[in-house]
């Protein structure tokens, strides 16, 4: 209760923010041309479009009203065929999203990672914190391709890497997730990369199959293999609703669909670095001439259009079945 009432009370703050900046902005403006003062009338211009802009961005995000859009979540980055690029595309990845999570003040912890043998990862799972975290990030889900100059290739040829990226809610108190334990498989194993002796010596590490869909989450973050289990188990949780959300939202559900062969013909968006610069959205056909922005987070535009796209999506279906 107090979670929807921080988020309601945040929603209409913004509401009455940019009514008063657009009434001072105004005022500004009309102060300025009686008075002829050209400086005074661009600033007054400029606050206009920066509120506009801000108006849209929280129109969008009004239309978080999915039923886990509010909830935090979990990311999953694994890298396709292809090596050592895949891996080192993975793991841009997972710093692209990282440093988005960052600059809209969202918390970012890890709960797993899987290193390549030369560079990069091959996979790696994170839980976003914050108000709307899922409802953005579910927009991200599916199947990303690079083209770029390798740098680990002498001859300095052009390649294509491929990852994908899977998004789920975390599950709360408020929901309840029923599993059978004859259903679970459950692995230890020693925990990877930097932690100290005790996490690298002692299988520490959760790794758990749920048999019946067939679905694997692995913890290694924390150094007690029960705390490391429980956070597992959350993760399996949310994975299984997200599988339900799926099935009841067509939304997700067309979602779902591009979730196949982290390969050629599933891909959602492609990043191209050479032999020109452009980051295009297969879905919406949102495209961006700066990469370097969007691999440093600039992803607000992507996720906006996607969202509207969904929205529109379901509601045109809404409307044809109403006919």
């Amino acid at each position: 209760m107090l979670r929807e009432r921080n988020r309601l009370a945040t929603q209409t703050e913004a509401v009455h923010t940019i009514e008063r900046e657009t009434e001072d902005a105004l005022t500004l403006a009309e102060l300025a041309e009686a008075e002829g003062d050209q400086s005074v009338l661009a600033e007054a211009e400029a606050a206009l479009r920066r509120i506009s802009e801000e108006a849209k961005r929280r129109e969008i995000e009004s239309l978080l009203a999915g039923e886990a859009d509010g909830n935090d979540c979990y990311l999953e980055v694994n890298a396709g065929a292809g090596g050592t690029e895949a891996q080192d595309w993975a793991e841009m990845l997972l710093r692209m999203y990282t440093r988005w999570a960052e600059q809209h003040g969202y918390k970012v912890t890890m709960l797993e990672e899987s290193e390549g043998e030369q560079a990069g990862i091959k996979s790696a799972t994170i839980q976003v914190s914050g108000m709307n975290a899922y409802g953005w990030l579910k927009t991200e889900a599916g199947v990303h391709r690079l083209v770029r100059i390798s740098p680990f290739d002498a001859n300095a040829r052009r390649q294509t890497s491929f990852a994908s990226v899977w998004v789920y809610p975390v599950v709360d108190d408020s929901i309840e997730v029923e599993i059978n334990p004859a259903d679970l498989k459950v692995d230890t194993f020693r925990a990877s990369g930097a932690g100290g002796q005790h996490v690298n010596k002692t299988e520490s590490a959760i790794r758990i199959t749920h048999v019946p869909s067939g679905i694997i989450v692995a913890c290694q973050n924390d150094r007690s293999q029960h705390r490391n289990r429980a956070t597992a188990m959350e993760m399996l949780k949310s994975r299984l609703y997200e599988m339900e959300l799926q099935k009841r939202e067509e939304a997700a559900a067309a979602s779902e669909s591009a979730k196949r062969d982290i390969g050629w013909g599933h891909q959602i968006r492609s990043y191209v670095l050479a032999p020109y610069q452009l980051v295009k959205d297969l879905r919406t056909n949102f495209e961006s001439g700066n990469p370097d922005a969007v691999l440093n987070g600039d992803l607000d535009a992507f996720m906006a259009a996607s969202l509207a796209s969904r929205v529109g999506a379901t509601r045109s279906e809404a409307s044809a079945q109403a006919e």
